[in-house]
């Protein structure tokens, strides 16, 4: 769920980046997180040192995959739930799929993990439609109004910490989805004790 400015590839490499995100998400599935790259080379088809052209070490391409994820299996959920009239139900539908796709893909994340991916930033874009998304339900009156959107990174934060807690497998973790959605309620909200502090910044 990271985004950045490249410059566009030529037909036959972006075919090889395409080939090598597919296949390190099937070796992630099929064999752990800690899949070896010679092997997510083999199976896309490639050598290894075009895999490194492309991505030169483990973080760039765990970055590649996440993006793909997002773009694959949250960004429609998120377009649907902006033109959707109940704004809470648009939020739900948004983070149960952003919990669906992390534990589906629970391997790619534990990997993105270990490899100090998954900072502060991670997932600029995904949150930029989450706080479109609760400013809606603050318009409509179903989300607090002392919410800020450091507070939205935080609640991601701890949803996505459930999964180290349970069997991926199971869907436990909308247990946790409700419990916060109840929490964003105006309806018994009291003031909240502190400003939101600073998020932590993680320097290379």
């Amino acid at each position: 769920m990271i985004s950045e400015t490249r410059k566009p590839l030529r037909a036959d490499a972006a075919r090889n980046a395409e080939k090598i995100v597919r296949a390190a998400r099937e070796v992630y599935a099929e064999q752990g997180p800690e899949a070896p790259l010679d092997e997510i080379a083999r199976q896309a088809g490639v050598g290894i040192a075009t895999l490194f052209r492309r991505f030169p070490d483990k973080g760039t391409l765990l970055r590649e995959v996440m993006d793909q994820q997002f773009r694959e299996q949250v960004l429609p959920v998120v377009e649907r739930a902006m033109a959707d009239e109940d704004p809470r139900r648009g939020l739900t539908l948004v983070l149960e799929a952003a919990l669906s796709s992390a534990a589906g893909d629970y391997n790619v994340l534990t990997a993105a993990r270990a490899a100090g991916v998954l900072t502060a930033e991670t997932g600029d874009q995904f949150f930029v439609a989450l706080e479109r998304l609760v400013e809606r339900g603050r318009q409509a009156g179903v989300v607090r109004d002392d919410l800020v959107p450091d507070d939205l990174r935080r609640i991601m934060a701890m949803l996505v910490s459930v999964l180290w807690t349970m069997d991926p497998d199971e869907d436990g973790w909308k247990r946790y989805v409700t419990l916060i959605l109840d929490g964003l309620s105006p309806a018994a909200a009291t003031p909240l004790p502190h400003p939101a502090p600073a998020l932590r910044r993680r320097t290379p």
